[in-house]
């Protein structure tokens, strides 16, 4: 039986595909709470022309609108590949209550950066169908390169 942050990343990963399918890097992010996706995001950089619109942010904005609120408490996202420290800062603001993802990111994680940059409070899991997750980027680049 599936456990429930693989339920969850298998969301996260239909957003990824979704973000491959427009020529984005594939990354995708689902926000959960109460047992119920509240928010769905995936890189949309180049259709929105904007650098910031990664998953995360497009997920947190989804998911604000939907609670009506500006802060995450209670709420888990599960995105296919590490936050950047810019995603890492906006789910501290938003005071996001678990972070759950997929692939390292070895070059833009921000762990790598400041692994402080989440809340105290926020707790991490990483790994969850890590494989799935990192091949789906390591097969965009590729086909990227060859073009």
């Amino acid at each position: 039986m599936e456990n429930v942050d693989e339920k969850y990343m298998r969301e996260a990963l239909k957003e990824a595909m979704a973000a491959a399918e427009d020529g984005e890097v594939p990354v995708g992010a689902v926000i959960v709470s109460g047992g119920r996706i509240i928010g769905r995001g995936h890189n949309m950089t180049e259709r929105l022309n904007d650098s910031t619109a990664h998953a995360e942010m497009i997920a947190i904005t989804s998911a604000t609108e939907a609670i009506g609120g500006k802060y995450l408490e209670n709420c888990t996202i599960y995105v296919t590949v590490e936050p950047c420290p810019m995603c890492a800062s906006a789910l501290c603001w938003a005071k996001i209550s678990a972070v759950v993802y997929g692939a390292d990111d070895p070059k833009r994680g921000y762990s790598l950066f400041e692994p402080s940059l989440l809340h105290p409070k926020t707790t991490v899991r990483k790994g969850v169908l890590a494989d799935t997750c990192g091949g789906l980027v390591s097969d965009f680049f590729k086909e990227k390169r060859k073009q």
